[in-house]
């Protein structure tokens, strides 16, 4: 049975790389970008559908999601992969900490939108984490936009954070009724991810230092995985992975009240948004 499949942030990197390997012939596969030309690019390469949104702006998350809703009858497989980290503490449109709002709010906002639709397809909900999550992450939750302290490694270290608590909450929530969650870690890739961030972290990420980093393919096969096999043989839904395997998060995702508590105040802050 063809299967409709939408990836977010797929104009480069990884996310481009996931497409490419599930453009397989009869589905249907949906890019999203944040570049016009790289989004066309890739979806005149892929013969794919294709949507512009940055997800700086929630009301162009919600006019996405309205979209996919209305034109795509099922969805088998959300990935959840546009995200970056940034130079310094800038607030979005919306009021949110930049970094917070594109890796971790926007895409909460989307995936709930969408939820009837993820529901009745069974769908499999993939989020792009990272390790950082447990190297980085300062998590505060009582200032997720970081208003009280602010650093561009642990801002992306909590949004990777959340994605993890995301990923299981959304498993408890919606898992008997058809969900499949997984959050992944794609490994230190060779990508463009970092290009809004501080100079400590180009250098670390820099032309040098990709040398030495996988290729986007390769951080893309833990992605193509889950979306391609059989969640609840092959993998374990609610789960947080790396090459394939379960991985270890930090210890703050696996507190079932602090990803309430993460959920409930997201819920909040995403419905005003025009």
């Amino acid at each position: 049975m063809a299967r409709t499949i939408v990836i977010t942030g797929a104009s480069d990197g990884i996310g481009a790389a996931a497409a490419k390997m599930l453009a397989y012939p009869g589905d249907r596969l949906v890019v999203v970008g944040r570049s016009p030309a790289k989004t066309k690019a890739i979806a005149d390469e892929l013969e794919a559908d294709s949507f512009i949104t940055d997800f700086t702006e929630l009301a162009q998350v919600r006019e996405l999601a309205a979209a996919l809703a209305e034109k795509y009858p099922r969805i088998d497989v959300l990935a959840n992969n546009a995200g970056g980290i940034m130079a310094g503490r800038e607030l979005t449109v919306d009021g949110h900490e930049k970094t917070f709002q594109v890796n971790h709010l926007a895409p909460f906002l989307l995936t709930t939108l969408l939820i009837d639709s993820l529901v009745a397809s069974r769908a499999t909900v993939i989020n792009t984490s990272s390790q950082a999550n447990r190297i980085m992450a300062k998590f505060d939750i009582d200032d997720l936009d970081a208003g009280k302290k602010y650093s561009a490694n642990a801002a992306y270290g909590n949004a990777k954070l959340e994605n993890i608590m995301f990923t299981r909450e959304l498993q408890r929530r919606y898992g008997d009724h058809g969900i499949s969650a997984a959050a992944f870690h794609p490994g230190v890739v060779a990508s463009g991810f970092s290009a809004e961030s501080n100079w400590i972290t180009k250098l670390m990420y820099g032309s040098f230092a990709q040398r030495f980093m996988l290729s986007p393919a390769q951080g893309a096969d833990t992605l193509v995985w889950l979306a391609t096999s059989v969640p609840g043989d092959d993998w374990t839904p609610g789960e947080f992975y790396a090459k394939r395997k379960v991985a270890k998060a930090n210890r703050l995702a696996y507190d079932p009240a602090l990803a309430l508590s993460l959920w409930e105040q997201s819920a909040a802050m995403v419905a005003g948004a025009a």
